[in-house]
């Protein structure tokens, strides 16, 4: 009957540690792997003592025995740290292994030294073997070490469970069942008379519980998990090389992307390798410069991979380097997707936003015009003092020495035809009088200046071209400042005076000049040129000259032009 119990749980062991062996993934701790192999090594090692025939069998049996009776206990240990994310120091792992080692040594010499065994001899009892021994001091030691084990075992679990936040309490619950199952097995055995050792039985249930965990454990490392998974769904592609960029081999993803990569030989050079050579070498050796990870795309047959270039580790070990290789194909798509998209709205966007600011700018002109045709000596003015302003921009930028720019260009002469639009605020009677201005009425006239500048803002506030919008006041507001200061309406001097109206002032002057009014003839080119010449730095900015002298021919042509459509 003892027998049977023996040889019934070593049977159960044996066949528990094939399920490991049938369950077992490289990412389980080898420590594991130690416990399912000793198991059934110790469990063997009972049943041979139940059938041990003289005292050296039983002593070689007992050796077996004490395999896991030594071992097992740190190899738990070592499981129970890992679970719980805490690492041992190597000196410490070491000095255990070393205190274990010694220990199980005197347990091979019981029956010729008295350190583990003072006296040893064979009995039978109920048609079983078993040792009848007298303890040594090596036997005390070794049911110390066993309770260091056991009380660091206790206190990782305890800590663990109430302070580690990454652990699970289920698998902290499932290594304290075997812990103590083990605890009371030795305790039983010891202080309660039982004709059968009850220690076997606890490894039987400790394989048990560790079955119930490794088969969990896997999915709490979360960076293994998700390699496996990406290695699965082959989307990833893994390409390792030594620190010499030897090939080092490639998962199946990559070999998929690559199919040459499949009689690439181990070790091979890359540069013998002819795609490593066109694409991985450039991209290591530029790594091994720049000190960085290192990002690329890769374009063929319709797929675009991305190359990430970094180091590979052995845990904290550098050992080479190596190559993820990822089909980003259908996000490549998406994105080229979402940028036609862009560009289109982008496109109907713009053709809007031209269209509103079209509709702004006649609304603009619509009204300067309207201005204007309440004047009934300034017809046409608007559009002259537009094309004279044109002129004398594009002789300034000829040369460009004052430093004139593209969108200023643009802002002035669209802003050109807004200068009189405060004329709006003159009374007809003055605005209309065919004669002469009487003081107070030139005075009245000269309102229309500022106004000029108020309505441009309110017209144009909350437009998002801010920079027009200055400009626009500007002209608006001082074109009619003289560079002496004596100008209005608020007397700005030299400098002051912003460019964009002393430019306007020589255009609006110069078609005053040219052009017939009710109280004037036209003046002859010669004449009105006289004039602008002599009030320039007084009148006008002396460093518009050159570009006013440029620009007479076209302004003089341009008005022979429109006098003789007329």
């Amino acid at each position: 009957m003892v027998v049977t119990y023996y040889a019934t749980l070593f049977g159960l062991s044996l066949a528990l540690s094939l399920v490991y062996v049938f369950i077992w993934h490289r990412h389980f701790d080898v420590h594991f792997t130690l416990i399912f192999t000793l198991i059934p090594i110790s469990n063997l090692g009972f049943l041979l003592m139940s059938i041990s025939s003289n005292l050296e069998e039983a002593l070689v049996a007992n050796d077996m025995a004490y395999l896991g009776g030594c071992f097992l206990m740190l190899f738990i240990l070592m499981c129970i740290l890992d679970q719980c994310n805490m690492k041992m120091p190597k000196p410490t792992r070491v000095s255990f292994f070393l205190i274990t080692m010694a220990i199980y040594g005197t347990v091979l010499s019981a029956g010729w030294l008295p350190y583990f065994y003072k006296s040893v001899d064979l009995v039978k009892e109920n048609g079983a073997s078993s040792l009848v021994k007298t303890y040594g001091f090596m036997h005390t030691l070794f049911y110390v070490m066993l309770g260091v084990y056991f009380l660091i075992s206790v206190w990782a679990l305890a800590h663990s469970y109430r302070k580690k936040n990454d652990v699970s309490n289920r698998i902290i619950i499932q290594m304290a069942i075997p812990e103590g199952i083990s605890l009371l097995s030795y305790t039983l055995g010891k202080f309660i008379p039982i004709s059968v050792n009850l220690v076997p039985l606890s490894y039987v249930f400790a394989q048990v519980f560790f079955l119930l965990i490794v088969n969990k454990t896997c999915l709490y490392d979360v960076s293994e998990t998700q390699l496996d998974s990406m290695n699965h769904t082959g989307e990833v592609g893994f390409i390792s090389f030594d620190f010499h960029f030897r090939f080092l081999g490639g998962n199946d993803a990559v070999k998929k992307f690559f199919p040459e990569l499949m009689e690439a030989k181990v070790d091979s050079p890359s540069e013998e390798i002819p795609f490593l050579a066109e694409q991985a070498l450039n991209r290591l050796q530029s790594f091994v410069q720049n000190e960085q990870n290192d990002t690329s795309f890769y374009s063929r047959e319709g797929h675009t991979y991305i190359f990430d270039v970094d180091y590979l580790y052995d845990g904290k070990k550098k050992r080479g380097y190596r190559i993820i290789v990822t089909d980003d194909t259908k996000n490549q798509e998406y994105i080229a997707l979402i940028n036609r998209f862009n560009s289109t709205l982008q496109d109907e966007v713009e053709e809007k936003t031209a269209h509103i600011a079209e509709m702004h700018d006649n609304l603009i002109l619509s009204l300067a015009t309207m201005v204007e045709s309440r004047d009934n000596s300034t017809g046409g003015h608007i559009k002259r003092t537009s094309t004279g302003v044109r002129i004398l921009v594009d002789e300034i930028m000829k040369t460009n020495r004052l430093h004139l720019t593209k969108e200023f260009r643009k802002a002035i002469i669209k802003a050109a035809p807004m200068h009189d639009l405060g004329k709006i605020a003159v009374p007809d009677a003055i605005l209309q009088k065919p004669g002469r201005f009487e003081p107070w009425e030139f005075e009245k006239m000269k309102e229309h200046a500022a106004k000029g500048g108020e309505i441009v803002h309110q017209v144009l506030e909350g437009t998002e071209d801010e920079y027009f919008r200055k400009i626009a006041e500007n002209v608006a507001t001082y074109h009619h400042e003289r560079w002496d200061g004596s100008g209005y309406p608020k007397g700005l001097k030299g400098l002051e005076i912003p460019l964009e109206a002393r430019i306007m002032a020589i255009a609006d002057v110069y078609d005053a000049l040219v052009s017939k009014r009710v109280y004037k003839e036209s003046m002859s080119f010669e004449e009105a040129d006289k004039i602008i010449m002599e009030g320039m730095g007084t009148q006008f900015d002396k460093k518009l000259e050159p570009y006013y002298v440029a620009a007479r021919p076209r302004l003089e042509a341009y008005y022979s032009a429109i006098a003789g459509k007329a």
